[in-house]
C-alpha cells in the first residue's frame, strides 16, 4: 500500500523536472510581439540586453561585450530556452551575471523602490522572446 503513494510522488516529481528541463512553458496567453520587444530590448531606461550584448543587424552604438552577441540566437536556442534565460538564467548557470527579468528569487541589496518588482512583467518577456526568435541569421563581422 505504501509503494503506491511513493510511486506516484516519484511519477510527479519526475514530470515537474522534465517540464522544468526544457524551461518555463509561455508566461501569457498572448503571442508576443517582435516590435515591442525589440523596443524593450533598446529601452535603456531600464535593463537593456545591449549593455551586455551586441545584435549586429541594430544600428545602435555602444553595443556591449560582455555577453554573447545574440546574431543567430534563434539558431541555437529554442523559445523555451531563450525565455528561460531571460525569466532567470541563474537556473542554467548559477553563475552568470546576467540579471533575472522575471524572478525576484534570492535577490540581495536591492532598491526598496524596486523589491519584489520584476524587471519585465510576463508579456514583456514574450515580446523580447518574440523578438529575439527572429534573429537567425549570425553577423558578418
Amino acid at each position: 500500500m505504501r509503494r503506491l503513494p511513493a510511486l506516484a510522488l516519484g511519477l510527479w516529481l519526475q514530470g515537474i523536472g522534465a517540464a522544468n528541463a526544457d524551461g518555463p512553458a509561455p508566461l501569457t496567453g498572448q503571442p508576443g510581439d517582435p516590435a515591442r520587444g525589440e523596443a524593450l530590448l533598446l529601452d535603456m531606461r531600464r535593463v537593456s540586453c545591449l549593455i551586455c550584448h551586441e545584435i549586429s543587424a541594430l544600428d545602435e552604438r555602444d553595443q556591449g561585450q560582455i555577453g554573447p552577441a545574440l546574431d543567430g540566437v534563434a539558431s541555437r536556442l529554442d523559445n523555451m530556452e531563450l525565455r528561460q534565460r531571460i525569466v532567470d538564467a541563474r537556473v542554467i548557470n548559477p553563475d552568470t551575471i546576467m540579471p533575472p527579468y522575471y524572478s525576484v528569487k534570492g535577490l540581495v541589496d536591492v532598491a526598496d523602490r524596486y523589491r519584489g518588482k520584476t524587471i519585465y512583467d510576463a508579456q514583456e518577456v514574450e515580446d523580447v522572446v518574440a523578438y529575439l526568435l527572429t534573429l537567425t541569421e549570425e553577423s558578418n563581422r
